[in-house]
């Protein structure tokens, strides 16, 4: 059996009085793509928070390739190959978008010189579709542009596991088909990803397993059809009366 890229075991975040993330646990496999999903206030981007070290486990265990990494620093846990993007797209706007993913090469993607960090940033942003804009701003840039800056910055890290957040949103049908495109291409290449989506034909689309989040809490864990049809998730999503009527055999 596989031992698992990444595994949480009981992992809590508070903040004062509120439980941000109460006792989640799961495991991903190397190359595995996971659906992160929730009502809004589920605690997701507080889990990846959490996972990345910007809000410290204040209980449980999180271990990446066997490692204990629950009280790291954030830059110690990216140069273990742990990568993340942003819900809220901001890049460095006065720098050029080569500038921007060289930065991640450099000071977590263990380029040795400036240069190195240069050639690994234009081979992700060939990889993106961005290497015609690498001298542009990143204040420039489009919304969709952004976040395939996102995605070019966080590979520039050469991440083992991926999480990506909201990577979609604000994305219209032909954009987010070209994202889901690269989160697929990035797959192949190996890279274990966690992806947090309200789009359920992104879900569906893209992952082998989906995780659910409700108030902090955990309520569902799966193949991706049969957690949508679970009844708590129904609830969490679209009310009682919905969830009744699926029981019921409406359509």
């Amino acid at each position: 059996m596989t031992a698992p890229l990444i595994e949480l075991q009981g992992v809590e975040r508070r903040f004062g009085g509120l439980k941000a993330v109460d006792g989640v646990s799961f495991t991903m496999a190397p190359g595995e793509i996971v659906g992160l999903i929730g009502p809004n206030g589920a605690g997701k981007t507080t889990l990846i928070n959490t996972i990345t070290g910007v809000h410290p486990a204040t209980a449980g265990t999180i271990r990446f390739e066997g490692r204990d990494i629950t009280r790291l620093k954030p830059h110690a846990i990216a140069r273990l190959g742990v990568a993340r993007t942003f819900q809220i797209v901001q890049p460095f706007p006065e720098m050029t978008v080569l500038e921007n993913v060289a930065a991640g090469a450099l000071f977590a993607g263990r380029a040795p010189t400036m240069a190195a960090a240069e050639a690994a940033a234009l081979g992700q942003l060939e990889f993106t579709g961005l290497a015609a804009l690498a001298g542009k701003r990143a204040a420039t840039l489009t919304l969709a542009q952004r976040k395939r800056l996102e995605l070019a910055k966080s590979l520039a890290m050469r991440p083992r596991l991926l999480m990506l957040d909201e990577v979609n949103a604000g994305l219209n049908p032909s954009e987010i088909d070209e994202a889901l495109d690269i989160i697929k291409r990035i797959s192949a290449s190996g890279v274990t990803i966690l992806v947090v989506e309200h789009l359920m034909k992104v879900v569906l689309s893209i992952s082998q397993r989906i995780v659910v989040l409700h108030h902090g809490q955990l309520i569902a864990e799966g193949e991706p059809r049969a957690v949508l049809a679970d009844k708590a998730v129904i609830e969490a999503y679209l009310g009682t009366r919905y969830a009744g009527l699926i029981a019921g055999g409406a359509t």
